[in-house]
């Protein structure tokens, strides 16, 4: 008589494929994260220079709205704030050793800022013509969305919408062309002699239109450097973002 049984055969059991691996524990991902975010430097970003670059971003709308409702004297007098902090800030961080990654970012956006913003409503109020208006903001929005490019790229992981946004990390360092810091400063002459012509009772439109043209070429040839400059925007490394710490935290 032949008797069944359960067991396989030897051969037929070393031949079932063998289970997978099991996958790390869910528990362990969150360490890992924040393990990885204090490998990553951070930089302190609440200095004076900064302060006051923030504030001129914060000036920038309340120039708009001073233009658009006729306030010329408030609208020149405040432009002339965010001048005088412009120069300013630059000072401070130069001579206290106060220079942040952050703040080659917020700099000029506070400039572009000021820039976009005064541009449309002179436009809106006629004071100047659209064609410079197009030129002028078109360089901004590309430039604008290089910037969003090379923040993402040079992220340090793990990349997220929060870390996106967290200027204490540094990713990207903007180096101003030369012919874009010439520009930027025709620009702002055009724009504040443009925002007091109200003000002014001499005739000077032959030297207004001037600078119009003059500003439309220094805009497309500063928008024209960022591609062909080498080190205009330089990707750092985790190396390069510890420079703004302190011995004690580089322990």
């Amino acid at each position: 008589m032949l008797f069944s049984t359960s067991k396989e055969p030897e051969d037929l059991q070393s031949k079932k494929p063998s289970p997978p691996p099991p996958s790390p524990a869910p528990a362990l991902r969150k360490p890992i994260l924040n393990a990885l975010k204090k490998l990553t430097p951070h930089e302190n970003i609440y200095t004076v220079p900064n302060i006051l670059t923030f504030s001129r971003l914060i000036a920038a709308p309340m120039i708009g709205y001073l233009v658009l409702h006729d306030y010329h004297a408030w609208a020149v007098g405040l432009f002339a704030y965010a001048g005088i902090t412009d120069l300013v800030d630059g000072y401070i961080a130069r001579r206290w050793n106060l220079q942040t990654v952050v703040g080659t970012v917020i700099d000029p956006m506070a400039d572009k800022t000021l820039m976009t913003i005064l541009t449309l409503c002179l436009a809106v109020k006629g004071a100047l013509p659209v064609w410079l208006a197009v030129i002028i903001l078109g360089r901004d929005i590309l430039l604008g969305i290089s910037a969003i490019y090379y923040r993402w790229i040079s992220l340090p992981p793990p990349k997220t919408f929060a870390r996106y946004w967290d200027f204490s990390l540094p990713s990207a360092e903007v180096h101003p062309t030369t012919i874009s810091k010439y520009n930027t400063a025709l620009q702002l002459a055009l724009i504040g002699a443009t925002t007091a012509m109200p003000l002014v009772t001499v005739d000077i439109a032959g030297f207004m239109t001037g600078m119009q043209y003059l500003v439309a070429t220094t805009t497309i040839w500063s928008g024209a450097s960022y591609i062909y400059t080498k080190d205009a925007v330089k990707i750092l490394s985790q190396d390069d973002g510890k420079k703004g710490e302190s011995p004690k935290e580089k322990k």
